[in-house]
């Protein structure tokens, strides 16, 4: 899906992904993300947002929640990390990173309230009474007070299986009046998911019901006498969707593959600004009935993974058609059209969401400068490994 924009954008990425699987330096099976094209994309869309008086959360859970790169775009000035499940918060607050909005698609656990909310997010999302009362009774026993966000739902908004939870908006006066009587939060804000998507038909990005939706919510949370609400509109967040949510109203935004350059939007459109900031490398295991075979691990079915390079080198690599395997089999293997020297390099890059890989993540910086560094090779959580 990406790999044509790799090579246009950031070659040098290209070349060192395989070199260093050439040289053992990484292992088959690892994502290389450039640090520097990541830095350069986030202080891009940071001066981008300056302008609209949009607030960035990062979202890292696309490459694998890892702490250098958190770090990095805190000092490029994003405000703190956005993080959708209670794994990655724990991660972001045991590394020392400023938490932004937790919760947003998954709730935090009751046994796990007190230490997330000790982290002191700058908001969390709710999607019940119940789970806001949980909130509340850990940030008071704390001596704080968390502010929340209400997820809401309207009739005509886009839910994605597997992220249905939340508060109907003809139903949100009586929720908040009992959300009003939970001691410990304060309602802060509102929020969906996803607010804005790409549009092939448009050939740009558009907003969608939910964007009305938050506005909606807000309207009246409004009229009830609440004031500086955040409302957070995420999805295809880049430097080009910006102005759109800031003309729609809205006050925050959470970039993930926008840091990578490599949302549908940059598949379509080779002038948008920001690079494409990582590759996945992999390694010709086997051949068998005219076909090759790579160590697999990385695959992510929604990646559009279509192409590879096999060889030592840019230059000196060929171009093969790659299928993935099916949804229901366990991606040991990637095939490729035709067969291919055992222990060459393959080179990729599509959509991915490395959290939810087995794969290794390689940080490196200086690139930019001709001078690589690895900076450390982690798991898919952000762990460090080596």
């Amino acid at each position: 899906m990406f790999l044509d924009r790799l090579l246009a954008s950031n070659r040098p990425l290209a070349e060192l992904a395989l070199a260093w699987e050439r040289d053992g330096v990484v292992q088959p099976d690892t994502y290389l993300v450039d640090l520097d094209a990541v830095t350069e994309n986030a202080t891009l869309m940071q001066a981008e947002a300056a302008a609209h008086k949009i607030t960035l959360y990062f979202m890292l859970k696309q490459l694998g929640r890892n702490p250098v790169l958190a770090h990095r775009l805190r000092e490029v000035g994003l405000a703190g990390a956005v993080c959708v499940d209670f794994r990655e918060a724990l991660v972001m607050a045991d590394n020392g990173i400023a938490l932004g909005n937790v919760g947003h698609l998954v709730q935090v656990p009751h046994a796990l309230m007190e230490r997330i909310v000790s982290a002191r997010p700058d908001i969390m999302t709710v999607y019940s009474v119940e789970k806001a009362d949980e909130i509340g009774r850990a940030a008071s026993a704390l001596g704080l007070d968390q502010p929340i966000m209400l997820r809401v739902i309207g009739p005509s908004d886009l839910l994605y299986s597997g992220q249905y939870g939340g508060f109907a908006l003809d139903e949100l006066e009586a929720a908040v009046d009992a959300l009003e009587r939970v001691a410990g939060v304060r309602i802060a804000g509102v929020c969906s998911f996803p607010c804005l998507l790409y549009s092939e038909d448009a050939g740009d990005i558009v907003a969608l019901p939910n964007a009305e939706t938050v506005r909606a919510a807000a309207r009246l949370l409004e009229a009830r006498g609440y004031h500086d609400l955040q409302l957070n509109m995420p999805s295809a967040s880049c430097v080009r969707s910006i102005p759109k949510v800031a003309a729609l109203g809205g006050t925050h935004m959470e970039p993930g593959h926008g840091l990578t350059g490599t949302t549908p939007y940059h598949a379509a459109h080779v002038d948008a600004p920001e690079r494409v900031a990582y590759a996945y490398v992999s390694e010709v295991s086997h051949n068998l009935d005219g076909r090759a075979y790579c160590y697999g691990g990385g695959h992510y079915r929604r990646g559009h993974l279509a192409h590879a390079l096999v060889g030592p080198s840019v230059d000196a690599a060929r171009p093969v058609r790659v299928t993935p395997p099916t949804d229901e089999s366990i991606d040991y293997h990637f095939e490729l059209s035709e067969p291919c020297r055992v222990s060459d390099p393959v080179l990729m890059c599509f959509r991915t969401q490395i959290f939810v890989t087995r794969s290794e993540v390689a940080v490196v910086s200086g690139l930019s400068a001709g001078s690589p560094r690895l900076e450390g090779i982690y798991d898919t959580q952000g762990h460090r490994l080596r």
